[in-house]
């Protein structure tokens, strides 16, 4: 059964995972096919440790005769925009319909499952923007059998297998000398290990931001810490259930994965937890620069404050020299007249004792400090 998708709101960041769901009361089985998906492009790539076969296919029927031959038989969809296509693939490798789901849905939580002669793993596969900052997300689904490994991507434009084809091809290291079951960890130790260029880059974020944050703080600053947070977070929901999968591949007890490779394995789950612990210390940092650009912007409203204080403890006394003698009492019979306002040089004499109560506190001020702490603030 197809249906359309619907797609949940990216409230998060441009770089959110792109999560879809069910109707309720959906049939279990229901594929949920994207509109704008790209159109399937199928690669085979058969080898053993003397023979190599790379093609491209246009009939999935096309894979039957690799399916059940000695060789590993490696057959990569990128695309999934055609219904037609999936369903022929399902019948080719025999997936259950709760397996075709899975692969077909993008919206899965890391994973693995046996279902006898077939391991299902689902894995979350992240690349570096190259010209922004950021990363794209997709979800890469394998089937593992005895002798081949089906794997299915979103797009064909991000991808990080390139090294692992290469070594196919030129036949580097021993893959050409393992089965299919080596295959699907090479493929899971680059899903990892993709996540460090993204990390380094976040990283190098951090550090701009750190200074920023203590030189010059703007809103503009704070956003950012916002959004390294929330694409953080993505990262952690991404790798945390990826690291509990590849767990559950090294301990269960599965005919399709060797003993071998299980040791390898244990290797791709150590870089998941190296992946992890960098991830939640990134957080930690990005949490302490929110509370650092709290603290610098309440320090600079006090330092301002502070300067404000200076300027108007100046004029204070000066208002109140001013206030007396605005008042212009002059009543001859009065005892308690102002002979000031009769004086010839009263003016004069009232600006400059104005001018000396104004220098007596602004070396007061210089005394202490508090002028070349002002003086700093204005400046900035």
């Amino acid at each position: 059964m197809i249906k359309k998708f619907r797609r949940l709101p990216q409230v998060i960041t441009k770089q959110s995972f792109t999560e879809y769901y069910h109707q309720p009361g959906t049939p279990p089985g229901t594929i949920i096919i994207d509109e704008n998906a790209e159109q399937p492009n199928i690669l085979l790539i058969d080898y053993n440790q003397t023979d190599l076969i790379r093609q491209q296919i246009t009939n999935p029927e096309d894979c039957v005769n690799y399916l059940d031959t000695e060789s590993v038989s490696w057959v990569d969809v990128q695309g999934l925009g055609n219904r037609d296509i999936l369903e022929r693939l399902g019948k080719v490798f025999e997936l259950h319909p709760l397996v075709l789901e899975d692969v077909v849905n993008m919206a899965e939580r890391p994973k693995i499952e046996d279902y006898e002669d077939q391991l299902l793993i689902i894995a979350r596969m992240v690349v570096p923007k190259e010209r922004s900052y950021g990363f794209h997300s997709e979800q890469v689904s394998f089937v593992l059998g005895k002798h081949y490994l089906l794997t299915v991507q979103e797009e064909a434009e991000f991808d990080c297998f390139d090294g692992v084809r290469t070594r196919i091809a030129k036949n580097k290291g021993t893959i050409r000398k393992q089965g299919a079951d080596y295959l699907a960890y090479a493929l899971l130790d680059a899903i990892i290990d993709g996540f460090f260029p993204v990390l380094e880059l976040y990283g190098e974020r951090i550090e701009e931001l750190e200074e920023e944050v203590i030189v010059k703080p703007t809103p503009q600053t704070l956003q950012q810490i916002h959004q390294i947070r929330r694409e953080l977070l993505q990262l952690r929901r991404a790798i945390w259930p990826q690291r509990d999968a590849i767990n559950s591949l090294i301990r269960d007890s599965s005919e399709i994965i060797s003993d071998e490779v299980r040791i390898y394995l244990r290797d791709c789950y150590d870089h998941a937890v190296q992946v992890m612990d960098m991830v939640e210390t990134y957080r930690e940092l990005a949490s302490g620069l929110m509370d650092v650009y709290l603290s610098a912007v309440s320090n600079k409203m006090n330092e301002i404050m502070k300067f404000l204080t200076v300027v108007s403890s100046i004029f204070i006394p000066l208002t109140f020299v001013a206030g007396i003698y605005g008042m212009n009492f002059n009543t001859e019979k009065s005892p308690y007249n102002m002979p000031e306002l009769n004086w010839y040089l009263g003016y004069p004499l009232c600006l400059g004792l104005m001018a000396l109560i104004a220098g007596m506190l602004i070396f007061l001020f210089w005394r202490r400090g508090w002028l070349a702490d002002s003086w700093h603030i204005k400046q900035k």
